[in-house]
C-alpha cells in the first residue's frame, strides 16, 4: 500500500484566501479566524468493500493521530497508521506509517518527516521543507531519502490551511470546491488535486458513541465529507484513494472511510481527547 498521509486530517492558518480553493464558482471566504481544536484521537480500522485479485481477504488496524499549536506557533500533527492486510494469497502484510509535520500559522512554510515499516523492516524514509514566496510559489528541499529539490507554481496550499478552507466553504452552503495540496507524501516532490464534496449540516447525534459523548464535540456543527487525491500528472485517471469522513466545525474528523480503489478501510473513533487550548497572545 502506498503512502498516503491523510492530508485532510492534518487539520491538514491563512491570513488570506489562499489561491486556489474555489466553492460554488467563487473563491472560499478566509478562515484567517477559523480556530481550530487541539486534540489526540484513535480510530479503529475495519475492512469494508473489498473487490477483486488486489483485495485483501480481510484487514485490520488502527489510526492514531494528535494536533495541536494555533495561528500563532503554527500546527503540529502526528499521525501514525497500522494496518494488517490478509491477502487471499501471499499471507499477512503488516504495514506501520508515522509521519510528524509542522506548518506555519500563516500557511507560509512545512516541514515533514516520514517512515514506512512493511512486516517490521525500515522501507521508506522522508525528510523535508517547503516554502512559499511572496506571490504563492512554493520551493521543496527534500533531504532524505537523497537530496532533492522541487519548485511549484502559485496555487498548492497546506493541510491545515485546506482544513480551514474547507470548513469556510462548507459554512457558505457550498456543496464542491477543488484545490492542489502539497502535503510532503511520497516523494516529497508532489502535489495533489483534490476534489471536495460537502454534504448538508448533519442533523442528527453523531454515531459514533465516543464522538456522541465528548463534550467538546456536543453541539458543534459538522459535515459529511469526501475529498478525492488525484495525480495531477495522470489525465483524466480514478483518483489515487478517496477519504470520505465527517467533519466537525472545530477541525475534529470522525466515521472515516478510506478508499484505495480495490477495498476500503472503515474508521470508528474509538478513543477522542480534547488538549489544552494556547489562545494567542
Amino acid at each position: 500500500m502506498k503512502h498516503s498521509r491523510l492530508s485532510i486530517f492534518a487539520p491538514l492558518a491563512m491570513a488570506a484566501v489562499a489561491p486556489g480553493l474555489y466553492a460554488g464558482g467563487a473563491l472560499a471566504a478566509s478562515p484567517a479566524a477559523m480556530a481550530l481544536l487541539p486534540h489526540r484521537a484513535i480510530y479503529d480500522l475495519k475492512l469494508g468493500r473489498a473487490a477483486g485479485n488486489q483485495a485483501p481477504a480481510s484487514a485490520r488496524g488502527r489510526i492514531v493521530y494528535e494536533f495541536t499549536g494555533s495561528a500563532c506557533d503554527g500546527y503540529v500533527t502526528n499521525f501514525r497508521q497500522i494496518t494488517e492486510l490478509q491477502m487471499d494469497e501471499g499471507g499477512t502484510r503488516l504495514s506501520d506509517m508515522r509521519s510528524a509535520t509542522f506548518e506555519e500559522g500563516d500557511g507560509s512554510g512545512f516541514r515533514f518527516k516520514a517512515e514506512t515499516f512493511l512486516d517490521g523492516k525500515l522501507t521508506e524514509t522522508l525528510d523535508g521543507k517547503a516554502q512559499k514566496a511572496g506571490d504563492g510559489a512554493l520551493s521543496v528541499e527534500v533531504a532524505k531519502p537523497a537530496p532533492a529539490k522541487a519548485d511549484f507554481a502559485p496555487g498548492a496550499v497546506f493541510p491545515t490551511a485546506q482544513m480551514q478552507l474547507i470548513i469556510a466553504a462548507a459554512k457558505t452552503g457550498a456543496r464542491t470546491a477543488q484545490t492542489p495540496i502539497f502535503d510532503g507524501s511520497e516523494t516529497g516532490q508532489k502535489i495533489f488535486d483534490t476534489m471536495i464534496v460537502m454534504g448538508a449540516v448533519a442533523g442528527t447525534a453523531p454515531a459514533e458513541p465516543v464522538a456522541a459523548e465528548a463534550q467538546a464535540l456536543r453541539n458543534v456543527t459538522r459535515w459529511p465529507v469526501s475529498v478525492s487525491f488525484f495525480d495531477p500528472q495522470k489525465q483524466d485517471s480514478a483518483p489515487n484513494y478517496v477519504l470520505a469522513f465527517d467533519l466537525y466545525e472545530n477541525g475534529v474528523s470522525g466515521k472515516l472511510r478510506i478508499d484505495y480503489g480495490a477495498y476500503t478501510l472503515n474508521g470508528e473513533l474509538s478513543k477522542f481527547e480534547a488538549l489544552p487550548v494556547k489562545p494567542c497572545e
